[in-house]
């Protein structure tokens, strides 16, 4: 791709990331849901995510210098153990699915990975954590479909995992019409030790 062609900004997360079969086991928990609500916008299993510090759109040049901050928070800090527990959706339409287990570690990790960010200049809402998976939203206008798919799992209660990794994500949300794609600008292996990226 042409260096012209680059957009001047990239939205931009730090979160940790379900193991597939976490994720798995969830989704055949939804399976029914997807077929009795097509019409909610459900995202892709591979990008549920429990979001730590959400940074907003930032000028290209600057997230480089987040690597190297966040490469040495990863590798002192041992991966917290959760899982996915329960239901429920915010402002009538979006759906989500709990967090549970070592949940004091995974908000002293927010705070930390907050805090280095902070560090480096960077400016964002600091919203108080609620971990979480964000799972689907349904369009504006539909009050129920989101309070109807939650009250199908609000029981599920899903295997413990450890969060192996710290990932800073950038996504093309508002870029397009299309669906909302994230990827992994980097992701560090927590308690690495001196090992850096990876």
């Amino acid at each position: 791709m042409n260096e012209q062609t680059q957009p001047a900004t990239v939205r931009v997360f730090i979160a940790l990331a379900p193991p597939d079969h976490a994720k798995e086991e969830l989704a055949r928990e939804l399976r029914p849901a997807y077929d009795t609500h097509p019409h909610v916008r459900w995202n892709r299993i591979e990008d549920w995510h429990i979001t730590l510090a959400f940074l907003g759109e930032l000028p290209t040049e600057i997230v480089p210098l987040l690597l190297r901050p966040l490469a040495v928070l990863a590798a002192g800090r041992r991966p917290p153990c959760l899982a996915l527990r329960g239901s429920g959706y915010f402002d009538d339409r979006v759906l989500w699915s709990g967090i549970d287990g070592d949940l004091d570690e995974l908000h002293t990790l927010a705070a930390d990975v907050r805090a280095v960010v902070r560090s480096c200049g960077v400016t964002f809402e600091d919203r108080p954590l609620r971990p979480h998976l964000t799972l689907a939203r349904a369009r504006r206008g539909d009050r129920s479909s989101a309070a109807e798919i939650a009250e199908g799992f609000a029981e599920f209660t899903g295997c413990r995992w450890s969060a192996e990794r710290l990932h800073l994500v950038g996504s093309n949300a508002g870029r397009s019409r299309g669906p909302i794609h994230y990827r992994d600008v980097e992701a560090w292996t927590l308690g690495s030790g001196n090992r850096t990226a990876s």
